[in-house]
C-alpha cells in the first residue's frame, strides 16, 4: 500500500482566491479577479459555460469592476504591486489590449460608476484634493471631464445617482464609526439621517426611484438597520431592524421591486429579501458563512461571492431554490475532512464584558500541543468564519489557533466598535490578555509557551503584547504591523489623516498616551525571538514601521529575523510571495515546537 506525506504548505496556499466579480447585464458574461495563474488577473466566463479564460496578463490585483450597461466592455481598476494607486482601464469582453481611461500618477481613484447610457464615467479621486477627495464625471467619447463633487471637511465619496441622474448620492467619512450619507440635487445637499450630535454611520444606500432612497444606518441605534428617505417629503423612516444584527449591504432589483440585504451577526452573515410591494420579509439560505458581494441581474437572478471557514472563495448563482457554484475552488490535494471548523466561544474580559472568539483546534492526529494566538487586523474589522489557507495549513501541521474579537471589532454594535478609538493600546490589549488567561485557565496552553502572530493592527497588537506581556509567549510574528504610532499617523495616505485624531490620537494633545500605546516604547522587554514581515510598497503601514523596530531590536542584540517583500503592499497579491512567507513562518515556529511532527 502506498502512503503519502502530509500536504505541504504549497498545497494549502495554492488555494486560489477571488477578489471581486461582476456579471454582464445580459448575463452572458462574468468577469472575476483571481490569482488562478499565481498572480491576480481578470478572468472571464461565457455563461452558462463556467470554464474560465484569462482576460488580462498584467499580474495586478483589481479594485473596482463594472460592466458597460449594454454588455460591450468592462471598466476595471488596477494598482501597481500593492501601492493602492488605482487607475481605471477599459477591458474588452474577451480580453486583449486595455484602454487607459483614468491614469494620473501618484493618485488614488475609487468607486467607478457608469451613467445609464455608459457614455460617462463617474469616479472619486485624490487628485487635486488628497485629504478630502473630489469626484468627476468623465465623458468617455470626448475625454472631457467636469467636477461634480468637491470634498470638504472629510473624505467624500460619490456613491451613486438617481435613475434620472439628476441627484447624486455621496457619503462623508469622518471616522469608521461616523459616516454620513447625503443627496445632492442641484446646489442643495440633503443629509439623509436626522441631525444629531451623536455620531453614527450609514453603511450603504440605493435609489429605488428618483425620490426614494433606502439606506442602512445605526442612527439612534447600536446596530445597523434598514431605513428610507423620501426626497419629496424630506422624511426619514426606520423600516426594519433585527436584534443584535447589523445590516451591511443593500442591492435593489428594479424589475421585481425587491431589496436584498446582507447582514452581519457576530462571525457569520445572513441574506434577506424584502418585497417593497407587500413588505414581506424572508431569510434566504446561502451556501457560505461570509458574503463578500451580492449582485442582482435584471432578470432577478442572484449571484453571490462568499466563503466559509473550510470552503474557499467561490461565486454562486441562485437558480430558484438552490445555489449553483460557478467556480470550483477547493484546497488542492486536501480532503475536506482534513479541514477544521472553528468553535465559537466567549470569555469574560477584565471589565466583565463578554468577548466572542473563534478557536480552531488542530485535529487529534495532527495536534502538536502548540497554540497560536491571533489578534485580527482592522482594528475595526473582525475575525469571522471566512477561509484562511494559512490557518488550515498551520492546523494541519498541528498548531491550534485562537482568534478573539476584542473591543473595536465589527458585528457587535456601534458602541463596541467605538471602544478602540483613541484607545489602541489599553482596552483591546487587556481583552487579548484576558483571552490568553482563558486559554491557560482552560488548560489549552501554558503561560510562556504561547506563539503570537498577527497582521496589520494584529501585527501592532503582537508587538505591543510582546513588549508589555512577554512572559506569556515564546515567539512572535509581526506581519506589517505599526510599531510607532507617531510615525504611523504621519505616514498613512492623505485621505486617512483627517480621521487619525479620533481613530488613533493627536500627536500633540495625546502625546503621553501615544507613547504609552506605541510598541517601540517597550524595546527593553521585547526579549522573545521575532519574525517581522513587511511589504515594501505598503501605503497603509509603510516600510519604516518595520524597519525602525527591527533595527532597534538588532541594536540590542535580540533574535529578530526580517523578511521584506519588494513587490508587495499591505497583503500578498502574488502567490509565490504568500508561499514564501508562510514557509518562512512555519520554519520559524518549528524552532519552538515542543513535539516533533509525526512521520
Amino acid at each position: 500500500m502506498i502512503t503519502f506525506p502530509k500536504p505541504d504548505v504549497e498545497q494549502f496556499l495554492r488555494t486560489f482566491s477571488i477578489a471581486d466579480f461582476a456579471v454582464s447585464p445580459d448575463e452572458k458574461h462574468l468577469v472575476f479577479s483571481t490569482n488562478l495563474s499565481g498572480k491576480y488577473n481578470l478572468w472571464g466566463m461565457d455563461l452558462p459555460n463556467s470554464f474560465p479564460y484569462p482576460l488580462t496578463s498584467i499580474d495586478q490585483s483589481c479594485q473596482g469592476l463594472i460592466y458597460d450597461k449594454k454588455s460591450r466592455f468592462i471598466i476595471a481598476g488596477f494598482d501597481q504591486d500593492g501601492n493602492e494607486n488605482t487607475q481605471f482601464y477599459g477591458v474588452p469582453l474577451n480580453g486583449g489590449t486595455m484602454k487607459e481611461i483614468v491614469n494620473h500618477e501618484n493618485t488614488r481613484n475609487f468607486m467607478p460608476k457608469l451613467s445609464n447610457d455608459s457614455k460617462k464615467l463617474y469616479y472619486t479621486t485624490s487628485r487635486e484634493n488628497p485629504s478630502f477627495l473630489n469626484s468627476y464625471c468623465l465623458d468617455l467619447e470626448s475625454g472631457q471631464e467636469r467636477l461634480v463633487l468637491e470634498g470638504k471637511d472629510a473624505a467624500t465619496y460619490l456613491f451613486g445617482f438617481s435613475p434620472d441622474e439628476e441627484t447624486l448620492l455621496y457619503y462623508k467619512h469622518f471616522a469608521n464609526t461616523y459616516t454620513l450619507l447625503y443627496a445632492k440635487k442641484g446646489n442643495e445637499d440633503i443629509l439623509l439621517t436626522p441631525p444629531t450630535e451623536k455620531q453614527h454611520t450609514v453603511n450603504d444606500g440605493v435609489f429605488v426611484s428618483d425620490s426614494m432612497i433606502y439606506l442602512l444606518t445605526d442612527y439612534d441605534s447600536d446596530f445597523t438597520y434598514l431605513a428610507s428617505y423620501n426626497l419629496e417629503t424630506n422624511k426619514f423612516c426606520k423600516v426594519k431592524e433585527l436584534e443584535n444584527e447589523s445590516f451591511t449591504a443593500i442591492t435593489y432589483s428594479k424589475e421585481n421591486q425587491l431589496l436584498y440585504i446582507t447582514s452581519q451577526k457576530g462571525v457569520e452573515d445572513q441574506l434577506y429579501e424584502i418585497n417593497l410591494q407587500n413588505e414581506n420579509w424572508r431569510n434566504i439560505p446561502v451556501p457560505c458563512s461570509v458574503i463578500n458581494k451580492l449582485e442582482v441581474a435584471a432578470s432577478g437572478t442572484l449571484y453571490l461571492f462568499g466563503m466559509s471557514a473550510t470552503k474557499p472563495h467561490n461565486i454562486y448563482k441562485n437558480t430558484g431554490d438552490e445555489w449553483v457554484s460557478l467556480t470550483k475552488y477547493t484546497v488542492p490535494g486536501v480532503d475536506p475532512n482534513e479541514l477544521v471548523e472553528p468553535d465559537i466561544i466567549t470569555y469574560p474580559s477584565f471589565d466583565g464584558r463578554e468577548i466572542e472568539s473563534l478557536f480552531f483546534r488542530a485535529k487529534k492526529e495532527n495536534d502538536n500541543g502548540e497554540v497560536i494566538f491571533w489578534p485580527h487586523g482592522g482594528p475595526q474589522a473582525a475575525e469571522r468564519k471566512f477561509f484562511r489557507a494559512s490557518f488550515q495549513f498551520f492546523l494541519n501541521n498541528g498548531y491550534s489557533i485562537f482568534a478573539p474579537n476584542f473591543r473595536g471589532s465589527t458585528g457587535y454594535g456601534l458602541e463596541f466598535m467605538k471602544m478602540v478609538e483613541g484607545d489602541w493600546g489599553n482596552g483591546p490589549r487587556l481583552d487579548n490578555v484576558a483571552g490568553l488567561d482563558w486559554l491557560i485557565d482552560q488548560g489549552h496552553a501554558q503561560k510562556g509557551n504561547i506563539l503570537l502572530m498577527g497582521g496589520s493592527f494584529g501585527g501592532y497588537m503582537a508587538l505591543l503584547l510582546h513588549g508589555r506581556h512577554a512572559d506569556y509567549f515564546k515567539a512572535v510574528v509581526d506581519i506589517f504591523g505599526p510599531s510607532n504610532l507617531f510615525s504611523f499617523i504621519n505616514s498613512v495616505p492623505e485621505d486617512w489623516k483627517p480621521v487619525m485624531d479620533q481613530w488613533v490620537g493627536n500627536p500633540d494633545i495625546d502625546k503621553e498616551k501615544l507613547i504609552e500605546f506605541s510598541p517601540i516604547t517597550y524595546l527593553e522587554s521585547m526579549i522573545k525571538p521575532m519574525l517581522v514581515i513587511q511589504g515594501a510598497n505598503d501605503p497603509r503601514v509603510v516600510k519604516e514601521e518595520s524597519d525602525q523596530i527591527v533595527q532597534a531590536l538588532k541594536d540590542k542584540g535580540r533574535d529578530v529575523d526580517y523578511m521584506l517583500l519588494e513587490n508587495e503592499g499591505h497583503g500578498f497579491s502574488k502567490k509565490e510571495n504568500e508561499i514564501a512567507v508562510y514557509q518562512k513562518i512555519l520554519s520559524f515556529l518549528k524552532r519552538f515546537t515542543a513535539v516533533t511532527e509525526k512521520v
